[in-house]
């Protein structure tokens, strides 16, 4: 067994098969900085652009728009477009988007205890 690194793809080879590192998969479909945000705030239910870029201020509006058709393209989230002008869009969680709530509930909470022990104010992450 011998652990290969390719790009941002880190690979087991055994017996000429290549098998995909669980951890690192789950880090290509949510990671960055703002994916993880996005998901978490569409838990609560459906978004329209704006309402996301106000939850999110910190990205921007052409980071946002790149992270959504990622999560798109995973088959995270749903994007909505109605014919109407102006246009009106808007994003929902699929079912394989909603079946990362509890791996964010637990980051939530991790990140709640270590904010208590390092006294960093936080406002409470229970949605």
């Amino acid at each position: 067994m011998v652990f290969h690194t390719n790009g941002e793809e880190y690979t087991l080879k055994l017996q000429q098969k290549t098998v995909a590192c669980p951890v690192a998969v789950t880090l290509s479909t949510i990671g960055g900085k703002w994916k993880p945000l996005i998901v978490w705030y569409l838990l609560s239910g459906t978004k329209r652009f704006g309402e996301l870029r106000r939850l999110i201020p910190d990205a921007t509006q052409q980071m946002l728009t790149m992270q959504l058709r990622e999560l798109e393209q995973a088959g995270m989230l749903h994007r909505e477009v109605y014919a109407q002008v102006p246009p009106k869009v808007e994003y929902s969680l699929t079912e394989s988007g909603r079946s990362l709530e509890p791996v964010l509930r637990q980051m939530a909470a991790w990140g709640e205890q270590y904010c208590d022990q390092h006294n960093i104010e936080h406002w409470a992450a229970a949605q």
